[in-house]
């Protein structure tokens, strides 16, 4: 067996073994860039109304068509607006769920939260949208439930909520899993010097913990924001049509009305816009959050926050 090997891979090869390692990777990333590329260069043509078929000619015909549109511009808001609040409503949901996973001391009420967090991955998206549909439709669980008390129906299905509802339900597991090696990361014996310092629970979780989760917060809200920002089923199915984002604008122009060098100009302007506001996020928040993590987690950072005011009571 390492005669073969040998042949098949001499010696003299051995430095490119990392590389070789690498090379799915970056096949996929190359497919992925040659894709881009391609949507580029057919942003930059129109389409001919008489052929159906895009010009050979740049323009930027199709950036200003898309832009002097009133629907563009609020259908942007309203994705960008979406994704704002799913961010937010899925950390705060995301970072005691995390906590929980890792601090629990239960070998059994861990593997409760880790089947719970799993479960969904082996459903898909657009099932649970319409399982979402099934649970607070006009006849549905909570709406029967609301008919009991003789509260007449109410309409929770098809509104942005219940579609900002369904994305965090959907990312919930993505921030989780962001956010628990951080946590793991954090020493139990910091939390336990704050307490022993006199601080509370709460205070320590405040001046402790979110402090040196910073990292992981930061990762699991670009993850989820990205992904939010290009969503198109759960919009599509709990929205109804009413509540369109970005994704279902590149839909409409490249499926709808056949036109491919307009979808493909709102394709690229989503990619620049979510680029753009990610890379806003990561300068903002992510460049100061390695030095905080080491700043904030010494002794002296915990008496700042107030953290040992109680140890001589």
């Amino acid at each position: 067996m390492e005669s073969w090997r040998c042949r098949l891979w001499p010696q003299r090869l051995s430095f490119l073994d990392g590389w070789m390692l690498l090379l799915p990777a970056l096949l996929l990333v190359a497919v992925l860039v040659v894709g881009l590329v391609e949507i580029v260069d057919m942003s930059l043509r129109s389409l001919d109304r008489t052929t159906f078929l895009l010009g050979e000619d740049w323009t930027v015909a199709n950036y200003v068509a898309a832009l002097a549109r009133r629907a563009t511009w609020v259908i942007g808001w309203r994705t960008l607006w979406a994704s704002l609040v799913t961010t937010v409503l899925t950390l705060a949901l995301a970072l005691p769920y995390a906590y929980a996973l890792v601090r629990t001391p239960s070998p059994a009420w861990r593997r409760f939260l880790l089947v719970s967090l799993f479960l969904p991955f082996f459903l898909g998206q657009v099932v649970r949208a319409y399982g979402w549909l099934i649970v607070l439709g006009r006849q549905g669980l909570v709406n029967s439930l609301l008919g009991l008390a003789g509260i007449e129906p109410w309409p929770l299905i098809y509104t942005p909520s219940a579609v900002v509802l369904g994305l965090v339900q959907y990312m919930l597991p993505f921030a989780v899993l962001m956010l628990a090696p951080a946590l793991t990361a954090i020493p139990e014996e910091m939390e336990l010097a704050s307490a022993s310092l006199g601080a509370g629970w709460v205070r320590t979780f405040t001046n402790v913990v979110l402090p040196l989760a910073r990292p992981g917060l930061v990762a699991a809200g670009v993850v989820v924001f990205t992904l939010t920002f290009t969503e198109y089923a759960i919009p599509q199915i709990m929205g109804g049509g009413k509540f369109d984002f970005a994704a279902q604008a590149v839909y409409e122009a490249w499926f709808s009305t056949s036109d491919a060098g307009l979808g493909s100009a709102l394709a690229v302007l989503v990619v620049l816009v979510s680029t753009g506001l990610t890379a806003l996020m990561l300068a903002l928040l992510g460049g100061r959050a390695a030095a905080g993590r080491v700043r904030r987690a010494s002794p002296a950072s915990m008496e700042a926050a107030g953290i040992g005011t109680g140890a001589v009571r």
